[in-house]
Formats: C-alpha cells, structure tokens, sequence
C-alpha cells in the first residue's frame, strides 16, 4: 500500500467521524453484535489461519484467542450503555448553582497496531473496545502473521465499512506510512524497541499513546510453595504457544532449596502435558519464523540445558527446554526470550531475590508461588509490575473485569473491560451552570464581606 493511499484511509475516516455517525450507542452496539456473529461463524476459519501462522490447535485458537474475543464483546454489550452514559460528580458548594459531570467522547480516529504471537486477540480485543468507545480505526497486523492479517482484512471488510475500521497490511514500509499520518489515539502491541518509535512519532502530533510492550517476567517460587501444582501451571504458561506470549514466565527465581524438586516436577509435567515427543504432538506448535527460531537457538546453552535444547528446522519446532545453574550474566538472561526456552535461576533469600528484580527493568508481569500468605503480600507490594498471579501465571490477562497493562519499561496504559473502553475515550469534564442565579462575590470590586464567604467556601 502506498503513503497516498494510507492517507486517503485515513482523511476518508475523519471525515466520518466528524460527520457523528460513530457517536449513537445504539450504533456501537450494532456493530459490536455483527462482529460477534461473524466470529461465531468464522470460528474454523479464525482456528485454520491461527494453525498456518503459529503451529496452534483449533482448541489453543479457541481458549486463547477467539473465546477472548468473544468474552470482551459480551462484556461491552452488556455494559457499554452505562459506560457511554454521562458521569455525574458533586459539585463544590462556591458553584451553586449548577450541574457537573463528566462526558465520555471518542477520541476521534485511532490506530491499532498488533504483534504476531496472538494475531487475532490482540487485534479484535482493542478494536472492540474503539469500537465501544465510538472510534474509527485503522488496523495493522503484523506482516509475520500473514494468514492472520488476510483473515482480518476480510473480517473488516464483511463487518465495517472502510470509513469506520480498515485494515493496512504490509510491512516496515506501510508501518511507516502510517506513523506519518496524524491520528487521535495510537494504541501498540509488540517490542520495546518498536514502541519507543512509534512514541518518537506520534511526539509529531502529541498523540497520545498506549503500549502494550514486555520485558523479563520473573516467576518466584519460594520453598513453601506445592511444588508439583506450580510445576504444571509453570508448564502450562511458559510452553503455550511456544512461549510467545508476552506475559509467559520469562525465567524461574528458585528458593535453592526446592530448585531440584521444581526442576524434576516441572520435567515430568512437559511429558505429560506434551508427550514424551513433543514435536510430534499436533497441538504443540512453532516458532513464527525462522529469523525467531535462529535466535531461539542461539539462546541456548548445551551446558545448561536439564531438559529438551533440541530444535527442528524444518518445521521451526523447539522442543520445550529447561536451563538450570543459569545466572544473570548469561545470554538468555539478556533480553526478554519469548520462545519456548526457560532458565532456572536459584536464590539463598527472598530479600536477596526482590532486590535482584527491583533492580532490573520493570516487567510486564510478576507470578509468585508460595504458601504463604504473608509472602505473597510481601512480593506484590514491594515489586514493580503491570500485573500477575499469585499461585498460577498469565490467567490474570484473561478477564475483562480488571485492566491489563504494562509499567514502566513493559508499556503504559491499560485496556480489558472499562480499561479499555477508558483507554479509547476522552472524558470531558463540564459544569452546566444555572442562569436564574449569580452570586456576586467573584466580581470586581472585591469586598471583604465577598472576601470572608470565599474563604468559608474554599477550605
């Protein structure tokens, strides 16, 4: 796609925006309805083109993509009249009399710019929550997902027209053609390194910005914890989708006392969730592409590896692997890892572990495992962190009841159920002042009698 035609894109979606036609409720809800419908239908196409991207199962598709999807509009349309509804807020007594509250309004034309790993949930969750909002948006999957963007593009065009959501797909080129043009709301999923240049450019127009970015997420396991219940929910978080999810446990930090005992679990766990050939297993999937799968493998250190560190090319599958006696020196504890690869890192105290993470970039998330209550309150107050569980990993993402977002280094903003309908709306605040009355005090001349109510007033 070319930068006149981006830009014919989006001149032609301002243009409908400004002409209220996103504004109604009644029509955000329509639209909400039809592209539930359509997912509902589309369930085996949305399963296949997941299965040619990523390797995933029609069930994988469904439990981590598609069943979101679906879960997030039923929360909308259940909720999205009283979201959209005029917010009263008392009113200081100095303002008698009048009215104040807050009015939730589109932000105008955004655009979404989705990753790979999670194609279709990370491109349908923030387009249902813009579309809640009253937005037009401008969709851009990523080009490593192309079944995926194929299928968005089709969705888009059978459930919009393209004056309210249209789809770019391309690579670098059309994503820089994209940053050029002066949106409302830009709202990015992916790497740090991207995010911080689509923050640079969207600096052109103060757009405002949410990154959904990652970052090393820690997953302690203190020796009170049920070693073999957290084996298999570490099993279960890590390995999915090959470890390309941005809140996967990026590595163990294991009380030493319990680190053999976790590392011989969480081996008989990958056996029995996955087989004693994982590469075999139909719903064991792949590395996106093989620039991923090079770097996979590069991570890998023969010494270390305890379980798995084998990998195919021909098919870019990495059998699940476990790295134990690792430390914060070695090269996969360098950046985030986001493959099926997890070291072990051992610790002689807990504080020792929290200042070793507190040190370090903030993560996108943070699981603890442990028996303790008295732990875990200590771990999640003292830790920075967009978000985590205490006894299992990465199910706090999958709820729109709370926000889901990163901190710092791992992303701003948050979105999910009212967080994302608060994170495409603009909240004007506005006093409807009475006219058949006007107190004289704020007026020149002051008086000392107007002096004496203003400070009983504003106190």
């Amino acid at each position: 796609m070319t930068e006149e035609q981006v830009r014919d894109i989006v001149k032609k979606q301002r243009a409908y925006f400004r002409s209220g036609a996103t504004l109604p409720v009644a029509g955000r809800l329509k639209a909400l309805n039809k592209l539930k419908k359509w997912i509902q239908k589309e369930q085996g196409a949305i399963a296949e083109a997941l299965r040619q991207d990523l390797g995933k199962s029609a069930f994988e598709s469904y439990m981590c993509e598609t069943g979101l999807v679906l879960s997030e509009i039923g929360f909308m349309r259940k909720n999205l009249r009283e979201l959209a509804h005029d917010q009263p807020v008392p009113t200081p007594l100095v303002q008698f009399r009048a009215k104040s509250y807050q009015k939730p309004s589109p932000y105008g034309v955004a655009l979404i710019m989705s990753p790979w790993n999670y194609p279709f949930l990370l491109t349908a969750d923030p387009l249902v929550s813009a579309i809640a909002a009253g937005n037009t948006v401008v969709l851009k999957p990523s080009a490593y997902a192309p079944a995926s963007s194929a299928l968005l593009e089709r969705m888009a065009a059978e459930c919009f027209t393209g004056e309210q959501v249209a789809v770019v797909t391309g690579g670098r080129a059309e994503n820089g053609f994209l940053l050029q043009q002066r949106f409302d709301r830009i709202f990015f999923t992916g790497s740090q390194s991207v995010g911080k240049e689509v923050m640079r450019q969207a600096a052109r127009y103060l757009t405002p910005v949410l990154l959904e970015l990652g970052g090393k997420s820690p997953c302690i396991v203190e020796k009170s914890a049920d070693i073999k219940l957290a084996a298999r929910r570490i099993v279960f978080g890590k390995f999915l989708n090959c470890g390309q999810t941005c809140v996967a446990p990026d590595y163990i930090y294991c009380d030493r006392a319990v680190k053999d005992a976790l590392i011989e679990a969480m081996k008989v766990e990958i056996e029995r969730q996955y087989g004693g050939r994982p590469l075999r297993n139909p719903d064991y999937g792949k590395i996106v592409n093989e620039k991923h799968f090079d770097r996979l493998n590069g991570l890998i250190d023969g010494r270390r590896v305890v379980c798995g560190g084998t990998a195919v090319r021909e098919t870019l599958q990495i059998v699940p692997t476990i790295m134990d006696e690792v430390t914060f020196e070695d090269r996969v504890m360098w950046d985030e890892i986001f493959g099926p690869i997890l070291p072990v890192l051992a610790y002689d105290s807990l504080d020792e572990a929290l200042r070793e993470i507190e040190d370090r970039p903030h993560p996108l998330a943070l699981y603890i495992f442990t028996g303790k209550r008295a732990v875990a309150r200590q771990v999640m107050e003292r830790c920075s962190f967009g978000g985590g569980c205490v006894n299992d990993v990465v199910i706090h993402l999958a709820t729109s009841e709370m926000g889901f977002g990163g901190f710092g280094e791992s992303g701003m903003g948050a979105y999910h159920g009212k967080a994302g309908f608060d994170a495409f709306t603009h909240y004007k605040s506005i006093v409807d002042k009475k006219t058949w009355l006007d107190l004289p005090m704020r007026y020149q001349p002051y008086r000392g009698t107007y002096e004496k109510l203003i400070h009983l007033f504003l106190r």
